[in-house]
């Protein structure tokens, strides 16, 4: 079956990026010119992605509302003929009917926020891009996961290589066996001792999951931090089904804390053909200072 859905858990407080996020949601701290959701919204779409089911919480509803017209405003850009503005403004629309908002109600873990998709979802695999991880690839990082998952079906866990002396901060993957950038996987372990680590290819926020995940999920007790963790079932679902990990190709930001969302912040003003002279200028100065 193809990947026709994706979901988006949006709940999150934000809380390693205050006090930033103490009236704006994370997803939408701005990444140059648009917020961090709408890089991770667009790889979706890139990746053929039809419907989009964002898990929210209290205070999300200006994430509804960014996806949504802004009748006001287009108006007013129509009316001023500021046509290249309007344009990028119509585009950060999502089509009618081509997203689902549903409440988590309760700070339970990620397992918990994929879980609360189950009847969007139904029957068939998905998609699960964590909204505050950008991965910057061309393919996109999705778009690359799916065209694997079409050749070998089962499920996929996007993976990256971090310096063997940083595994202790990831979850990380047991490789099983390797064919280009897909591998096959025997386990997965929680941040390892450097020492004891099966690998450092750790875990980014990108997974295709089958649908009976949400069996497990129903069933699953808290795990670390008090919460559901999707990791549990995942290792679970594992004694069940084929998993992969695929090592895509391009780079990865996490958005969810201040070194970062610095870091993405600067990649995309480098990468932006209205920005990048300046930023390279920048960047130039501030390192004769140093």
């Amino acid at each position: 079956m193809r990947i026709r859905k994706a979901v988006l858990p949006v709940a999150g407080l934000g809380t390693r990026v205050l006090p930033a996020t103490k009236a704006i949601p994370k997803e939408l701290l701005p990444v140059v010119d648009r917020p961090v959701i709408q890089y991770v919204v667009d790889e979706a779409l890139e990746a053929g992605i039809e419907h989009i089911i964002f898990v929210t919480g209290r205070g999300k509803g200006a994430i509804e509302d960014y996806f949504d017209h802004s009748y006001e405003l287009e108006a007013q850009l129509k009316a001023k003929n500021k046509t290249d503005i309007l344009a990028a403004v119509e585009a950060s629309r999502l089509p009618a009917g081509a997203s689902s908002f549903v409440r988590q109600q309760a700070p339970l873990g990620l397992g918990h926020a994929v879980w609360c998709a189950r009847d969007v979802i139904g029957d068939e695999p998905f998609a699960v891009l964590l909204p505050d991880v950008i991965v910057k690839g061309k393919p996109s990082g999705l778009k690359q996961m799916v065209d694997a998952f079409g050749k070998v079906g089962g499920n996929i866990i996007a993976v990256d290589p971090v310096p063997e002396d940083r595994v202790s901060s990831y979850g990380v993957i047991a490789p099983k066996s390797r064919d280009g950038r897909l591998i096959a996987m025997s386990g997965m372990v929680e941040k390892p001792p450097r020492e004891s680590a099966p690998s450092n290819l750790a875990i980014t926020g990108r997974y295709i999951l089958q649908p009976e995940i949400f069996g497990l999920l129903e069933k699953q007790g808290a795990g670390a931090g008090g919460e559901i963790q999707l990791t549990d079932a995942m290792a679970r679902l594992m004694e069940l089904q084929d998993f992969y990990a695929y090592e895509f190709e391009g780079s990865v930001h996490d958005c969810g804390n201040k070194t970062g969302y610095f870091e993405a912040v600067l990649a995309h003003a480098l990468d932006n053909p209205d920005t990048a002279a300046f930023a390279r200028d920048l960047v130039q100065q501030a390192a004769g200072k140093l």
